[in-house]
């Protein structure tokens, strides 16, 4: 490391070297090299010929995008090393197949070789990490080399590395009243400034015009099933106003503003299920409804100043992927209902045959364009600027292309958004709801589908901010599991007393969003798969306040949003839940049971577990899956949250029947590092 320093500090750095071939990139190297007197011209020639032989007998590429071209001469006074960062990666012939952008050139006298062999351990040492690699391509100088070498040292020095913690901070209890909240805010009140300069980027623009649409489909979608399913009492309008109010609060104040508001299944069914209740027992909707909750607040804010968030700490990644694969499935379910009921509508006469066709045209270019510009990152195609710009946007130029495509056939007209026409409520009351109309007695027999409903929220919350701070998403900046839900609590009550649906953290929006603001790079496992890794996440509150903000002033203008045909967002809610499944290892063992053995992927969990026992692993959640899904749907919808927060005893029960070296590889926290070594 010491070598690499001096060479760092002796200005020893070419960056953003442009070259189209090994050959010119030596020669300007040594160049450059003969520029900065670390050599001599006569020498040069030398070592260029010398370096341009020994690279084309054999690659000095060694992968994850780094190359190490060396070479050692008479007439070179001591071993020194330049590093070099090329514009554009090069090809040259890396054992992964990845394409080189890194290059740490060695050059010294013949008796020195061996000087550099530490000096090779350190360079492979230092570019096997991600977050050094991220730096360096972002490095403007050699003052942003230095400090992210000083990062790196800081992250793997002795002391770091044998502090091992098993629980994250955020979700470790403070013992006290109110620790915990007060912990997340001295965690997260140093990044406040940064949350916002940090998204002073395109990458921010791209997830916030993607994220305006996607989240406007569930929002708009939620508005209509709550329409219905309240009777007429809480619709669009209602959810409209809710999401650009709660969301935009959110951005502003929150511990994690990478989590992303929004009505989800749940709280639908949960809504739903206590406005069937009212009607039963004859007692306001509306009013019964305010009731519960102000009572759920309240029980929320208890939460948040009791360190209730802690306990999630016993969700493991066996309880995070059912709970994610639930939601991703209804997404996904919803709809493809909705598009296949296109067809239906026009086997019925319902619609005719042109806008039935047109509407499944447009779902489906929707999708398929989204999933096809998010991959084109991998592609061989154009520079990597330009794919990058195509990926970030790719949602949001599905969604136009689609808008235009539909606007050439004025003729036939696919359903619009149903949007209402001036910013009013639903039901024409007024929009602050007074409670105390209600029969008293309600008032405080709502304390008990409140007590449901504060799980469920405590749940859903939670659960969805732990997926979001996942390690392998490797955000920097720090959790704030009670300030959230203390934030989420104050919420809930505001939008019970104007009579707007409760917003709790979104799993498939928020891990969407996650990914839009997230730097991946592709890499090559042991077996040979390529998969792509999140190397840095753009932790940023301006995408999460564009996105509401647009939603805010997209009320001042509704029926410009009957100008969106409702298939192209129902496209986009089916890429949204399809991209969400990545990741999910849940989803990756089920497809091992389509899979020839023989082709499985060399993951740590098909190294260490049996065949057998994995799928029994599996089957399992599947199982876990299907009785959520079942109760989700059935009258007894309102035991829901009772019915996830059971998922915890189930992991606990399945140590019984499990090895603890097979749960320790199926239910990792995260996936290895290295999942060539990790595990072996």
């Amino acid at each position: 490391m010491e070598h690499l320093r001096k060479a760092l500090n002796a200005g020893h750095v070419f960056i953003d070297l442009e070259t189209d071939s090994t050959s010119d990139l030596l020669h300007q190297v040594v160049e450059y090299a003969v520029s900065l007197d670390v050599v001599s011209a006569e020498v040069g020639e030398a070592l260029e010929k010398d370096l341009l032989e020994r690279e084309q007998r054999f690659s000095t590429a060694i992968g994850h995008a780094v190359a190490v071209p060396h070479a050692y001469l008479e007439g070179i006074a001591a071993p020194t090393i330049l590093f070099v960062r090329l514009k554009h990666p090069l090809n040259m012939g890396a054992p992964d197949g990845i394409p080189t952008r890194y290059l740490f050139v060695l050059v010294g006298p013949p008796r020195d070789a061996a000087a550099h062999l530490d000096t090779l351990t350190t360079i492979a040492r230092l570019m096997s990490d991600d977050e050094f690699r991220y730096d360096a391509g972002e490095a403007k100088d050699v003052a942003d080399l230095l400090q992210a070498l000083d990062q790196f040292e800081a992250r793997t020095s002795p002391e770091v590395a044998a502090k091992v913690e098993t629980v994250s901070p955020g979700l470790q209890p403070s013992g006290r009243i109110g620790g915990g909240l007060v912990a997340d805010i001295r965690r997260r009140w140093p990044f406040y400034k940064s949350d916002f300069t940090d998204g002073l980027h395109t990458k921010t623009l791209g997830s916030t015009l993607f994220l305006y649409f996607a989240c406007l489909a569930p929002t708009v979608t939620f508005g209509g099933l709550m329409y219905g399913a309240t009777g007429g009492t809480i619709g669009i309008a209602e959810t409209l106003v809710a999401t650009a109010l709660c969301g935009t609060v959110y951005a502003l104040a929150s511990g994690q503003p990478l989590n992303l508001l929004g009505v989800t299944g749940p709280l639908l069914v949960f809504i739903a299920t206590l406005y069937r209740l009212c009607i039963d027992l004859q007692i306001p909707f509306m009013e019964t409804y305010t009731w519960v909750g102000l009572w759920t607040a309240l029980f929320c804010v208890i939460f948040a100043l009791t360190d209730a968030s802690c306990l999630i700490r016993y969700f493991t990644r066996f309880t995070d992927e059912i709970f994610a694969a639930l939601i991703s499935t209804i997404f996904i379910s919803e709809s493809l209902k909705s598009i296949i009921g296109y067809l239906q509508d026009a086997h019925t006469d319902r619609v005719s045959h042109d806008v039935a066709f047109l509407s499944l045209l447009l779902a489906v270019g929707t999708f398929a364009i989204a999933m096809m510009l998010s991959r084109f990152r991998r592609s061989n195609y154009l520079r990597p600027s330009v794919r990058e710009f195509l990926a970030d946007f790719g949602p949001t130029i599905s969604v136009v292309l689609m808008m235009i495509f539909a606007a050439t056939f004025p003729r036939v007209q696919p359903e619009a958004l149903e949007v209402p026409d001036s910013l009013a409520t639903s039901s024409g009351r007024g929009w602050l709801v007074n409670p105390f109309n209600a029969p008293v007695w309600v008032w405080g027999a709502s304390i008990v589908p409140a007590m449901f409903f504060a799980v469920l929220v405590y749940l859903d919350q939670n659960i969805t901010a732990r997926l979001v701070n996942s390690p392998q998403h490797r955000l920097k900046k720090g959790e704030g599991y009670h300030l959230d839900l203390l934030v989420v609590a104050l919420l809930v009550g505001v939008c019970a007393i104007f009579g707007l649906p409760p917003l709790v953290a979104a799993t498939v929006r928020s891990l969407n969003h996650v990914r839009s603001l997230a730097t991946s790079e592709e890499i090559v496992t042991r077996g040979g798969d390529h998969r792509e890794q999140i190397i840095h996440v753009r932790e940023t509150r301006l995408s999460g306040l564009g996105i509401h903000v647009l939603i805010a002033l997209s009320l001042l203008a509704l029926p410009l949003l009957r100008l969106v045909p409702k298939p192209v967002l129902y496209g986009l809610f089916l890429y949204m839940g399809v991209v969400s499944i990545s990741g999910n290892q849940f989803f990756e063992r089920l497809n091992l049971w389509l899979t020839d053995p023989d082709l499985y992927p060399r993951t740590h969990y098909t190294r260490k577990v049996r065949r057998s026992v994995m799928h029994l692993f599996t089957l399992l959640q599947l199982t876990c899956l299907v009785v959520l899904w079942a109760v989700k749907a059935s009258p007894a919808g309102i035991l829901f949250p009772v019915f996830i927060a059971l998922l915890v005893p189930v992991r606990i029960v399945a140590q019984r029947f499990f090895r603890n070296e097979d749960l320790k590889a199926l239910d990792a926290e995260e996936i290895p590092e290295e999942e060539e070594t990790a595990w072996v």
